[in-house]
């Protein structure tokens, strides 16, 4: 599929979305919602691609919605058709097409998701990074949950992961205060994976998914789900069944079998995610 405001780089089994309007701070009007989302499914998808790196061109990852686009109706009503992308009309994803269907497609895809922060991340971005797995750090990155400052509340799931990132007091200031942290204090306080020079953001990124991207898809996958439930679950007898129900579906898989054999061969193993 042909996107303009979206750069889709495949490197081995690794694939790079960079968010691509720089002259406007890679910020969302109705072109890049619907091409992100779509983008995310593209990827998730694709069964070559075994981990995500989403990032933004030039100076910030993201500074949010595009404002103008509510400057006027005749404004919603023009960049609203100036989208070429569509969403499939069978996707049934809430919010499919918006910032929102994309942070539900980065959560619900299989492939873990990295968020390599170069800039800015402010807004309905912030809680796109929030939505990612994993989040690296350029030491020129920045993060604000700014919209209370708007008059509004955050969306995007920012409510939601925000707190089970950095906790409910430090949650509650950021997003009451709509304050902006620096890198160096998204570390502190447990926001980020790592911080890192920021000419060296896109290899410590790759090099983490070229790490992931090397162990069996199938485990990756139903590790990645059972993590997310066990942000829910509250009884720790039943997140111990629901190991042993995936652990059950994966000791039947090529991908175990390969693994067992390579380790007593002492050769590296060969994945399929069979």
């Amino acid at each position: 599929m042909a996107y303009k405001s979206v750069l889709i780089e495949r490197d081995g089994p690794v694939a790079v979305l960079t968010l691509n309007r720089p002259e406007a701070g890679n910020s969302f009007d109705f072109r890049l919602m619907v091409e992100i989302d779509c983008a995310l499914k593209e990827v998730a998808e694709d069964r070559s691609i075994r981990a995500v790196i989403l990032t933004g061109a030039g100076k910030y990852f993201s500074t949010g919605i595009d404002l103008s686009m509510f400057t006027s109706p005749e404004a919603l009503a023009g960049k609203e058709g100036e989208a070429e992308v569509k969403p499939a009309d069978d996707d049934d994803t809430y919010g499919k097409g918006t910032p929102i269907g994309a942070a539900i497609r980065i959560r619900s895809m299989g492939k873990p998701v990295i968020a390599a922060v170069n800039g800015a991340a402010v807004g309905a971005a912030f809680s796109m990074v929030l939505a990612c797995d994993m989040r690296i750090a350029s030491d020129k990155a920045r993060f604000s949950m700014v919209f209370v400052k708007r008059g509004i509340v955050p969306d995007t799931g920012g409510s939601y992961t925000l707190p089970r990132v950095v906790g409910l007091p430090r949650a509650c200031e950021m997003i009451l205060t709509g304050d902006t942290i620096d890198a160096a204090e998204a570390d502190r306080i447990g926001l980020v994976n790592r911080v890192v020079p920021h000419d060296d953001l896109m290899k410590a990124a790759k090099e983490l998914a070229f790490k992931i991207a090397k162990n069996p898809p199938l485990a990756v996958e139903m590790a990645k789900g059972d993590l997310y439930h066990a942000m829910q679950e509250l009884d720790f007898m039943a997140q111990l069944k629901r190991e042993e129900r995936t652990q059950e579906v994966l000791l039947k898989t090529e991908d175990f079998m390969e693994a067992a054999t390579a380790f007593l061969e002492k050769r590296d193993p060969v994945f399929k995610g069979k």
